[in-house]
């Protein structure tokens, strides 16, 4: 059975909740694709009027980021009841950005990935390498590396329906994009590393993304690669572009 693609979309910390309800309705008529699961990943403040504002279309709304503890005194942070509440069916966990900025680690990725799908959230789990783990030839073991400790305990059947977004940190915001070869070669190690861990049937079920500057000009390249099952885009899901993103095929 052919994998249905998915193009997420990480605002990041852009838009207030009244300019997102003027992109959604922006971008509303554009993202129109049965072919395609289009998921806006919004700021928590947006979550609620996205929601509302996502109704009776194809757009699923997802968060940014999500703590492992189900409530407590942990200021500032967003349980996965609040999503699950709010209406939020995806969420980013373990972001280049939350990494480098918020010291979240590979073990950290690992307790809110579990945190998710006890709540029914699905996961949209990043992994990449820098500059220097590419130039020195260290990136897939290192991927490896991250994707086998964020599902650590994870069954295999929670694994189907996870989504791993391959992110080279060298490419994300940049203007440098991996080329289709170099984001497949990736991608395909991850789907080897996911049938090490589970089996065949698991590997063939996950869905793998692309992250690194993905734009309306490269996402059909990109998408036509066999492991490559759709995209994590950054700046371009605030442009009316994110349409000719998730209409690649048409």
């Amino acid at each position: 059975m052919a994998r249905k693609k998915i193009i997420a979309g990480n605002w990041k910390m852009n838009m207030t909740p009244s300019q997102a309800l003027e992109l959604i309705d922006t971008l509303k008529p554009l993202v129109a694709n049965d072919d395609v699961d289009v998921v806006f990943c919004v700021p928590a403040i947006d979550i609620i009027p996205a929601v509302e504002a996502v109704k009776d279309t194809n757009i699923a709304i997802g968060a940014e980021n999500m703590y492992f503890e189900e409530k407590g005194a942990y200021t500032g942070e967003i349980s996965p009841d609040m999503l699950t509440d709010a209406g939020a069916k995806y969420v980013i966990i373990g972001h280049s950005e939350r990494r480098e900025y918020f010291a979240e680690t590979d073990e950290t990725v690992n307790k809110k990935v579990l945190k998710a799908f006890e709540h029914g959230i699905t996961p949209i789990i990043c992994c990449g390498e820098s500059l220097t783990q590419r130039k020195q030839g260290i990136y897939v073991d290192w991927i490896r590396m991250q994707i086998k400790i964020a599902f650590q305990n994870v069954t295999a059947d929670q694994a189907k329906s996870a989504v791993i977004a391959y992110e080279p940190i060298w490419a994300i915001g940049t203007g440098e994009t991996a080329t289709a070869d170099q984001a497949e070669e990736v991608c395909a190690a991850i789907r080897a590393c996911i049938k090490e861990v589970y089996d065949e049937a698991t590997a063939e079920a996950i869905r793998i993304q692309y992250g690194g500057s993905m734009n309306a000009g490269n996402a059909a390249e990109l998408l036509a690669k066999p492991d490559i099952d759709g995209g994590l885009v950054g700046g371009a899901a605030l442009k009316p572009d994110f349409g000719k993103i998730v209409n690649y095929n048409k």
